[in-house]
């Protein structure tokens, strides 16, 4: 006989895509306060709201793996409609060594801080302020948050000291700030080690740094030395890391750039695969073949397009090829994008063969990379999960739906350690996005890059809606900052 009870909200007749990888089932999911308490056949039971999902699925929030949302999370869920109307519900920020804590400025930071604001936006000198923050204004999506070793070395060294390598003491003191920011609730270190800034640090001096992760826990995400021609030394580089601070390791948006390199996933995968039976190793991967970060005139390379996402001195080139940047003020394309600086850009760089083969790897999370305040930003940050959905799994069969799910939602939180997220049981938290597996793609285009994905059409955090097709974001706070579970604040 069935059990009759009362839910706040039932979601019935849905295709019920759990997060582990399961085959999809139908049945109904029962929600009361900010947990799922029971999925199934809930025909006896009622509710305060019930929704026929007659056919469509519903899955677990998807975890977007890797983001710089550290500002976007604390400026309202109008900020957050990038993400909501993707299904996401729980976002990965602090990436590429940039992290809004902790860490205060009088004036712009260099690049590629500047990613997330000007320095009205640096006023963080610890994590515990942040999180404050983040915990007195509420946010749309829930939240973990890595310190990033550039605004830990930009701290103690300063500006103009960033060309070297830290010193013993320097390094000493970026592993105390780290571990300070640990104990209050930091998730771990993120390093981007390709950036100008944090380039002239050597693998001594990270290790030295995660040294903290180690005694308080974490784990060690990265965007790497050299995703290009060196991407094998760089991938060791990464391991040697995480096997001495013996912490669980993340390589950020697992890449092969430069056409030269087009193809080389097969051995990067395989490299991969290698150090999994030795150490905790993952990837994060958006699905385009097209990267996005600050505009850098000296890594411009002729056989790579750029597209222009932003520029404060000119932002009416948003939008515009640098090449016709260039042709427009009479000059090179280098000279044009020393013009635009500060200022952003796409760059072609990446072969879609490559893309599809890291997507469908099993150890491959989903994570978009969005850069939120881009104004001309690439469409990863509207399309990226839409887009795994509707054109990877659905339209090219490269994985199932099965499995596009599990990437975006129980193997992220897996890998995380998010406790209760992730999947579609009773008691775990109801993250959830009810979402048309027939109609869902990405709308989001290199040439339009600002529009929602039609096919998810309602978004609940911690049993809230959020966000509703046709509607927009409901304007709903539950979203809550998830504390390292070793924290000791």
């Amino acid at each position: 006989m069935a059990t009759v009870f009362r839910c706040d909200l039932i979601v019935r007749n849905a295709l019920i895509f759990d997060g582990t990888g399961a085959a999809r089932r139908t049945g109904d999911v029962g929600v009361t306060g900010d947990r799922i308490i029971a999925v199934g056949e809930l025909g006896a039971t009622s509710a305060d709201v019930e929704i026929d999902a007659a056919g469509r699925a519903i899955a677990p929030g998807f975890i977007d793996a890797h983001t710089h949302d550290d500002r976007a999370v604390l400026c309202g869920p109008e900020c957050l409609h990038c993400k909501l109307s993707q299904g996401v519900t729980t976002v990965v920020a602090g990436n590429c060594g940039v992290s809004l804590s902790p860490l205060t400025r009088e004036r712009r930071p260099p690049p590629p801080l500047d990613l997330l604001g000007d320095e009205s936006w640096w006023r963080y000198d610890s994590f515990a302020a942040y999180a404050e923050d983040f915990d007195r204004q509420g946010s749309a999506v829930n939240a973990i948050a890595f310190v990033g070793h550039t605004t830990l070395r930009t701290r103690e060294m300063g500006d103009g000291e960033l060309g070297r390598a830290a010193t013993d003491a320097e390094a000493a003191r970026m592993k105390d700030r780290l571990k300070e920011a640990l104990a209050q609730g930091a998730w771990g270190l993120s390093t981007g080690l390709w950036y100008p800034p944090a380039i002239n640090a050597t693998t001594e001096e990270v290790i030295a740094v995660a040294e903290a992760l180690t005694e308080a826990g974490g784990m060690y995400v990265t965007h790497m030395r050299d995703e290009a021609d060196g991407i094998l030394d760089s991938i060791e580089e990464t391991l040697r890391i995480g096997r001495a601070a013996n912490v669980p390791v993340v390589m950020s948006h697992y890449k092969c750039t430069m056409p030269q390199n087009w193809g080389r996933s097969v051995e990067t995968l395989r490299k991969l695969d290698e150090a999994a039976a030795r150490q905790r190793v993952w990837v994060d991967v958006y699905p385009y073949h097209a990267s996005s970060t600050v505009l850098m005139p000296e890594r411009l390379r002729d056989e790579v397009r750029v597209i222009v996402t932003w520029s404060v001195p000119h932002p009416e080139m948003q939008g515009k090829d640098l090449a016709d940047v260039a042709a427009e003020w009479g000059c090179t394309r280098k000279e044009a994008a020393e013009k635009l600086l500060p200022a952003g850009a796409i760059y072609y760089q990446m072969n879609e063969e490559d893309v599809r083969r890291i997507i469908a790897h099993p150890r491959a999370m989903i994570g978009s990379d969005g850069l939120p305040h881009d104004s001309f930003p690439h469409p990863r940050l509207w399309g990226t999960f839409p887009r795994v959905l509707g054109h990877y799994a659905r339209e090219l069969g490269l994985i199932s739906m099965e499995e596009a799910v599990r990437k975006m939602t129980g193997l992220t939180a897996q890998v995380f350690g998010l406790k209760d997220r992730g999947v579609i049981r009773p008691g775990a938290h109801a993250d959830l996005v009810l979402f048309d597996p027939a109609v869902v793609i990405d709308a989001a285009s290199f040439e339009d890059p600002m529009r929602p994905s039609p096919g998810i059409e309602q978004v609940w955090v911690n049993g809230e809606t959020v966000y509703r097709w046709g509607e927009g974001v409901t304007g709903a706070r539950p979203g809550v900052l998830l504390k390292n579970p070793r924290a000791s604040a």
